[in-house]
């Protein structure tokens, strides 16, 4: 039996580990509340997300009506961030098999980390409040570098393996800010169908595309024992 090819699985948060759609669609209808604005029903959200608050927010404006100026924006991503930091968690969960995923991870010796361009005071609190916090070796946020070295740069994954240690890595996505990300850090990226996917799966640029969390195991195991691609 060959040992697991990686040492490192880094994951992103929003649409990858975590189903956050139904939270993150509340505080951005109470931010187009604030404006008068009709709100947006959950799959509209959905095409929203993966750049961070303030991207969400502009596209949730655009699409109501059209852009604020700066003033009012700052107010209103202000609003948002808020509402969503009192209620970062009422809908929230692991995506299906998620715990076993990451229960077999934890079995092959593997340290997994989370890399997201949330902001990592809000990504401490989610796994807090999950009861989640001790599966990661680190969380890492979208500010914790600082402004400008977010997704799809590679510096987030760049502290993720610096804090991880020697070992093969590996990262897991949604959307092209984390296949982008990894790409530049030189790590194997595998996609996941079913969260906020910014292009259809197939075309992110992911090195496998998994449906469900049961097929990522083998899909690491897979790439990273050069098996070939992983099977439709």
């Amino acid at each position: 039996m060959t040992s697991f090819p990686f040492q490192i699985v880094g994951f992103d948060l929003d649409g990858t580990l975590l189903d956050s759609l139904g939270d993150l669609g509340h505080a951005v209808n109470h931010a187009l509340s604030l404006e008068g604005r009709r709100p947006v029903p959950r799959e509209e959200v959905r095409g929203f997300v993966g750049g961070g608050a303030r991207k969400m927010l502009a596209n949730a404006l655009v699409a109501t009506g059209g852009a604020v100026d700066d003033v009012r924006f700052e107010e209103l991503h202000d609003a948002l961030l808020a509402f969503y930091e009192a209620n970062i968690a009422v809908e929230t969960c692991l995506f299906p098999g998620g715990t076993a995923m990451l229960d077999e991870l934890a079995a092959r010796g593997v340290k997994i980390a989370v890399v997201t361009n949330k902001l990592e005071r809000f990504a401490t609190k989610i796994f807090g409040e999950l009861g989640l916090s001790e599966r990661f070796y680190t969380v890492i946020g979208g500010d914790t570098l600082g402004p400008g070295r977010a997704k799809p740069r590679p510096d987030l994954l760049q502290l993720m393996l610096e804090r991880g240690g020697e070992g093969r890595a590996a990262y897991v996505g949604d959307t092209t800010y984390d296949t982008r990300a990894a790409a530049a850090a030189g790590l194997p990226c595998i996609a996941v169908s079913f969260g906020f996917n910014d292009l259809p799966p197939g075309e992110l640029g992911a090195a496998a595309v998994i449906d469900h969390f049961d097929q990522l195991v083998p899909a690491l195991e897979r790439i990273g024992n050069n098996a070939g691609p992983i099977p439709a």
